[in-house]
């Protein structure tokens, strides 16, 4: 009972937005290619369900691949910045720089360096755009540490290493994972933008340009319903593995609690 009063509003929510489009397009006689019906979309779906679950997971490959490759280069130069100060003066400008690059004008460089067919690419592009979130969160949880923590470690006359694993990296890992939720949604984004510069055909920027150059918006939108869902399904996945990794932590609690 007290799940579904908590989710209960949401869902209600959105069937009354489906129902609201359905027949504000219906009654206005808005054209399919402004905006279909949700009934349309859901036929398209239907219809090409088997394809959207290809081209959503092979995106969601290059996803996860970019997430990867980004969160482990983020996590080491934000380790290396919080424990050398002359690393921080050397790493932290290329990190700010990074993230400054505009993605739409580096997909077609990635596409240059590592070829237009290779999920590389796509990679490269996804961790060069969330490499900034997760490494200046990580910084900010790994210096932002409570001082007496740091006393009572240095009373133990405790060594940098023990203090950097028993409460710098501790102290961090809410951070890091506040970071991995909001790069899970940038990850999907950076994906389907670097597909649009070129790209297998089974991926769903692809997917999306071949379907609205035809005019089947339906099939457009169905892809775009793909990608919302699979960018919650991987949100939700990081916020399961975050209940895992730190249950001490207030966010956790508070979500079991509800």
């Amino acid at each position: 009972m007290r799940r579904l009063r908590y989710y209960g509003p949401a869902v209600a929510i959105f069937v009354g937005v489906l129902a609201v489009w359905e027949i504000a397009v219906r009654a206005f006689g808005i054209q399919q290619f402004l905006l279909p019906r949700p009934s349309a979309i859901a036929a398209a779906f239907t219809e090409h369900f088997d394809e959207l679950v290809t081209v959503g997971g092979n995106t969601l490959v290059e996803a996860v691949g970019g997430l990867l490759i980004g969160g482990v280069a983020a996590l080491a130069v934000a380790l290396a910045t919080a424990r050398w100060t002359a690393a921080s003066r050397a790493l932290l400008p290329f990190a700010i720089a990074a993230n400054s690059v505009p993605i739409i004008a580096f997909a077609p460089i990635m596409n240059n360096w590592f070829g237009v067919l290779n999920p590389l690419s796509k990679m490269m592009v996804v961790a060069v755009l969330v490499f900034f979130p997760i490494m200046i969160n990580t910084l900010r949880g790994l210096t932002l540490v409570d001082r007496s923590s740091l006393e009572l470690m240095r009373s133990y006359a405790a060594t940098e290493l023990a203090v950097f694993t028993k409460v710098r990296i501790p102290n961090a890992l809410p951070y890091v994972f506040t970071a991995l939720k909001v790069s899970a949604t940038l990850s999907l984004i950076g994906a389907i933008v670097a597909e649009y510069f070129g790209g297998a055909r089974s991926v769903l920027g692809q997917f999306i340009i071949t379907e609205a150059a035809f005019f089947r918006f339906a099939n457009a939108w169905a892809a775009i319903v793909v990608a919302s869902a699979v960018s919650i399904a991987f949100f939700l996945i990081i916020v399961a593995i975050e209940r895992v990794a730190i249950p001490w932590h207030a966010s956790s609690r508070s979500a079991e609690s509800s």
